[in-house]
């Protein structure tokens, strides 16, 4: 039994360093050490020796078993090692080449644009606030001076929602909520960015969904000159020192008087040019004085405040300031344009 334990021995040892890969390996390990291996058949019969010679034969079979098993974790170490370094040699990496571009987002043109002038207006004071979407009839109407059957409605073809709900159609209801939640006792100065909803058919300069920015300023002894000098200055931070405006007179049934604001064109430098139809200006945005009965209405009396508001649009802001000739660029997601005003 002695002989057959060291010949196993010998014929295990010899298969261990003959194996060539860890499966191979695991094959001679259930092969020699299983519990249907020669080494356990020998175990069997050992009922047979003398109580002398058992412990002998037993501490043998263990130094065998241990032996292969030794070999077999030694070997197995070796051939993990050997994977491992040719895998490296044939993953390896060129740290010399150049690495591959990583493309990385960046904001939207018109949320540059709507930042840009946000930051503008907080230099000079003014809040930001925000509002519902889906806005009342009354303050998207009626608090701003526009009764139910005004003809002025028709100004702004609505997406409505029910008889007393729709889409809001220019963000001024924010301008009617935030002077409502200040009683008619304190000042207000405020901008409020946002979307809005028309009914209009798309094209390079019109669209249903487009982006809104209004302004609004309440206190005491307000003018229209304050109301100049606020836009002038945006004017010229906004498109350039040498950018002139002027004031035309126009309606908007919230304010009176009402202006429509227009900056000289930077092409002709107001010389007249194709870009602004030989006039020299070009249209960017409207305003006026607060109508005392907007101001009555959200709790202001109109013989101690006064006010002044404006709107713009942002989308045609970018137009002007950076060349865009279709509106609907902004909202098609092309990567291709959008590239253009990546700023990295």
């Amino acid at each position: 039994m002695k002989e057959r334990l060291e010949e196993l021995q010998q014929e295990a040892l010899a298969k261990v360093e003959q194996a060539d890969s860890v499966q191979g390996l695991k094959d001679v390990k259930v092969e020699y050490l299983g519990k249907k291996g020669p080494i356990t058949e020998v175990l069997r019969g050992m009922g047979k020796l003398s109580k002398e010679e058992r412990p002998v034969i037993g501490q043998l079979a263990n130094d065998v078993r241990e032996s292969i098993a030794q070999a077999i974790e030694t070997k197995q170490t070796a051939l993990e090692d050997a994977e491992l370094e040719k895998q490296l040699e044939e993953e390896s990496i060129d740290v010399t080449l150049p690495a591959r571009p990583v493309k990385v987002g960046g904001p939207h043109l018109l949320t540059s644009i709507v930042e840009e002038i946000e930051d503008l207006f907080i230099g000079m004071g003014f809040e930001i606030k925000e509002g519902p979407e889906v806005e009342t009839d009354y303050y998207n109407f009626e608090a701003l001076n526009l009764p139910k059957g005004h003809p002025a409605r028709d100004m702004q073809d609505s997406f409505y929602v029910t008889e007393e709900l729709l889409m809001r159609t220019h963000t001024s209801p924010v301008q009617a909520r935030t002077m409502g939640a200040k009683d008619g006792s304190e000042p207000v100065k405020m901008i409020c960015p946002g979307k809005v909803y028309r009914r209009d058919t798309d094209d390079a300069t019109h669209s249903h969904q487009f982006t809104q920015i209004e302004g609004l300023l309440v206190d005491k002894n307000v003018r229209m000159s304050d109301l100049k000098g606020v836009l002038n200055a945006f004017a010229k931070q906004m498109f350039g020192a040498d950018r002139e405006i002027r004031l035309r007179p126009s309606f908007f049934p919230f304010t009176e008087p009402s202006v429509e604001m227009d900056i000289s064109c930077k092409v002709c430098g107001g010389k007249g040019c194709s870009v602004c139809k030989g006039t020299g200006w070009i249209e960017i945005l409207g305003g006026g004085m607060v109508h005392p009965n907007v101001l009555e209405m959200a709790g202001y009396d109109p013989k101690e405040y006064s006010g002044f508001a404006f709107g713009m649009g942002p989308e045609r802001i970018a137009m002007l300031k950076y060349g865009v000739d279709d509106i609907r660029h902004f909202y098609t997601n092309d990567v291709r344009f959008l590239e253009q005003y990546h700023k990295a």
